[in-house]
């Protein structure tokens, strides 16, 4: 047996503790060091609307802080106060009730939550995101003659498509937006749900397919941040990143210029044709940039229209609020699935738009015949049987001209009378 053996000399036990103890705080300090690198953004972010969202945090974080450092230090204080060894401490078995204990146990919290409540309903409302910015920042309010930039956002799989409407370019997995001028998101998505999230600049808002949501912001400095999808979408949800810049007016006019110049990043015009193409999933997709773009473009994303001849979801709930087309109207549903199992149509390689028509099951001549060189003539005719078709509809058109009689009612114009078939 040795004498050396730390399980038998106390002072090889002690050494082997203090070789512990400041293993540990060696450990601790790294961490700490390692935690002192990181960027807290969301707690100081370069945008107004970010800035507030941030202090609410902190603000809740306080008032919960008031009951929950109270009462861990009583649990310490309590502990010690009680413990074993302490036999002066006063021994009470049978004490069951205290007034003052009652009133602080359940006053305090009772406070804290009015208090949160009364932040959080407050906070609510100046911060919703469809909220027009009143301020710039702190000290400066909006001017009355400021337009806000409008940007159209679309969540692709697994990608970003802004469109500056007002600029008539658009980019892809880029954003870039003057500081000091009022900012709105109009947002969407092509296929599933997901989350659009610029920690510096404002919180993260939904994005939904046939759905538009809104967001409000404004930049208050220069940034370069990066922005990500906030949702689960799929297998390249991780790479659903983008670079943000928050720059000066000036120089944000010679980025809008440079692109519509063209350059390495630059893909041509954004027309339905290229973004079909863009739609399709691909990851990893670096930033790109379109001189031109189509103005009807993002209104047909949303509508779920994209494709040529496509049925419109707006239009096919005007019908639907005529009065619908019965049974012939369920064929139209399929012309909305805008998922993976609705790609098999519009979207096949190689498909023309033509060719797209052609496989399409019913279609409402009123409607398609405003789409000129779409829908041919000689791929749509009257059905059979008009009974199904007999609800409060749409008028037909005057260039058709065909009505329904009944037994009790006078003459009255049939809704939507013509449907192709294959």
């Amino acid at each position: 047996m040795h004498s050396s053996d730390s399980r038998l000399n106390p002072s090889g036990r002690s050494s082997a503790l203090r070789r512990s103890r400041i293993a540990r705080l060696a450990g601790t300090l790294g961490l700490v060091a390692a935690l002192s690198g990181c960027n807290t953004v969301v707690l100081n972010p370069a945008g107004d609307v970010a800035r507030q969202q941030g202090d609410l945090v902190i603000v809740a974080t306080l008032l919960m802080l008031l009951i929950v450092i109270p009462v861990m230090a009583a649990v310490v204080i309590f502990a010690w106060r009680y413990r074993a060894s302490n036999k002066v401490a006063k021994y009470e078995p049978h004490w069951d009730h205290s007034t003052q204990l009652e009133l602080l146990i359940w006053a305090a919290p009772l406070l804290i939550i009015i208090c949160l409540g009364a932040v959080t309903w407050v906070s609510t409302h100046l911060l919703d995101p469809y909220r027009t910015i009143g301020r710039i920042d702190r000290a400066t309010p909006v001017s009355a003659n400021v337009k806000p930039l409008e940007v159209e956002v679309v969540a692709l799989d697994w990608k970003w498509l802004f469109i500056y409407p007002e600029q008539g370019i658009a980019t892809v997995n880029e954003l870039v937006v003057p500081i000091g001028r009022p900012l709105q998101f109009r947002i969407t998505a092509s296929s599933v749900m997901n989350s659009f999230y610029v920690p510096a600049m404002a919180g993260q808002i939904y994005a939904m397919p046939g759905m538009e949501t809104r967001l409000h912001a404004v930049m208050n400095q220069p940034v370069q941040s990066m922005g990500f999808s906030a949702n689960y979408s799929g297998a390249g949800f991780s790479k659903m990143r983008f670079p943000m810049r928050s720059v000066p007016q000036g120089d944000f006019s010679q980025w809008v210029s440079a692109v519509k110049a063209g350059g390495d990043k630059n893909a041509g015009n954004l027309d339905r044709a290229a973004y079909l193409a863009l739609e399709k999933p691909s990851e990893g997709v670096p930033p790109t940039r379109y001189a031109a773009v189509d103005p009807a473009l993002y209104g047909a994303i949303v509508d779920m229209c994209v494709e040529p001849g496509k049925m419109c979801n707006s239009e096919m709930m005007a019908i639907d609020a005529r009065g619908g087309l019965g049974k012939a109207g369920i064929r139209n549903v399929a012309m909305l699935t805008y998922d993976k199992n609705g790609r098999s149509t519009a979207r096949q390689e190689n498909a023309t738009p033509d060719a797209a028509v052609r496989r399409e099951l019913a279609w409402v001549r009123a409607l398609c015949a405003q789409m000129s060189g779409t829908v041919r003539d000689g791929s749509v005719k009257a059905p059979d049987d008009l009974r199904s078709l007999s609800g409060a509809g749409i008028d037909a058109p005057k260039s058709i001209g065909l009505t329904l009689r009944d037994d009790k009612a006078s003459q009255r114009t049939a809704p939507v009378s013509l449907i192709s078939r294959n």
